[in-house]
């Protein structure tokens, strides 16, 4: 792979965490389509992990067998409450023990914002291991590799690079299969099992 090649499969790697990130925040389908959310994340997809293009395909179909009513309750019943949450969205639930918020692996994860300099929005009211947070930061850390490729920076290249493995193996990876399974098992929403599918697959089966 020449350098062209790197910039581009990686940036596009961005794009996947960035798009996969805003399918875990409150749904509107008018986002999904109109914003074409969907078509992008399939299209990004296809370069770095043809294999997950089946579930966002997918995803693409089944949304629109739903109202925003609809996508909004099982969005409720599967990440938020106010009953027991179907498939936690929060890492220290999967790492540090069943019901255990802002435990251990939630300050590793605070630990690494902070190192990054990056500071809780006022305005965000969920905790800092959300799925949506955590692959945010991945999108993140890479785009920071990219703009250190681009001014030829290889020390900090191969920085944000580690950091980007570090976070994906110890943290991402570690908890991501088992939050999937229980979206997988905890629905009837085929829009809602197949972002599992596609979360999975592009987290852990794509070694890309």
């Amino acid at each position: 792979m020449d350098i062209n090649q790197f910039k581009t499969h990686e940036s596009i790697r961005g794009d996947c965490y960035r798009l996969l990130a805003a399918c875990f925040y409150q749904p509107q389908i008018e986002i999904f389509m109109e914003g074409r959310l969907l078509k992008n994340l399939t299209a990004s997809l296809w370069h770095v992990c043809p294999e997950a293009t089946v579930y966002s395909s997918s995803m693409e179909k089944t949304v629109l067998n739903y109202s925003d009513e609809e996508l909004a309750v099982e969005y409720a019943r599967l990440f938020v409450g106010p009953n027991e949450m179907t498939a936690p969205p929060y890492g220290s639930m999967y790492l540090d023990g069943e019901k255990t918020i802002m435990g251990d692996s939630t300050m590793e994860v605070i630990r690494m914002y902070q190192e990054e300099g990056l500071a809780r929005d006022s305005e965000f009211k969920d905790l800092p291991d959300h799925i949506a947070v955590e692959l945010e930061f991945m999108y993140y850390l890479n785009f920071k590799g990219m703009k250190a490729q681009e001014q030829s920076d290889d020390k900090n290249l191969q920085e944000f690079t580690a950091k980007q493995e570090i976070f994906l193996h110890k943290l991402l990876r570690s908890w991501v299969p088992q939050f999937c399974d229980k979206i997988k098992k905890g629905t009837d929403n085929n829009f809602y099992k197949a972002l599992a599918g596609c979360l999975y697959t592009f987290i852990i089966d794509n070694r890309n």
